[in-house]
């Protein structure tokens, strides 16, 4: 004895549509999340250490630092146009060179900023790419993307 089983429309087109989003819903989404870990892993770590914890006197710590805090709205246009010049850090003065980021997007330049502002112990709003786009105006360094 066979079961015969019968669709009926409404069910086909639910089930279509099902399909369809499941083969369309992983490329709505990136792994951007972990985008600003990526980056700061690849272009900053090198210097400031992989735990933001800096180079004894020679580059500042990330971790921690009151730099963070106090220059929130200058962080944007320092990594697009890097850094000269003497700072102080926690109490303590910094003078190396930072380079420049040039080739990031405002969008990656805003999720580096994340990362940062949240890792090891940091505590700090998030940026939006919209506020980054415009604090990099300050320095003519906004793509807009």
């Amino acid at each position: 004895m066979s079961t015969r089983v019968t669709f009926r429309p409404a069910l086909l087109r639910l089930l279509a549509a099902l399909a369809a989003v499941a083969l369309v819903l992983p490329g709505c989404f990136t792994d951007r999340q972990n985008e600003g870990q990526r980056l700061y892993a690849a272009r900053c770590a090198g210097c400031h250490g992989a735990n933001g914890q800096g180079l004894r006197r020679l580059m500042p710590p990330l971790a921690g630092s009151d730099y963070l805090q106090r220059h929130r709205a200058e962080l944007p246009c320092l990594i697009r146009r890097g850094q000269q010049g003497p700072i102080t850090v926690n109490g303590v003065l910094y003078d190396q060179v930072m380079p420049a980021h040039e080739d990031l997007t405002d969008s990656q330049i805003t999720n580096l900023l994340n990362y940062v502002h949240n890792a090891w112990g940091n505590r700090a709003p998030k940026h939006t790419i919209r506020e980054v786009s415009e604090l990099l105006r300050a320095c003519d360094g906004s793509d807009g993307r």
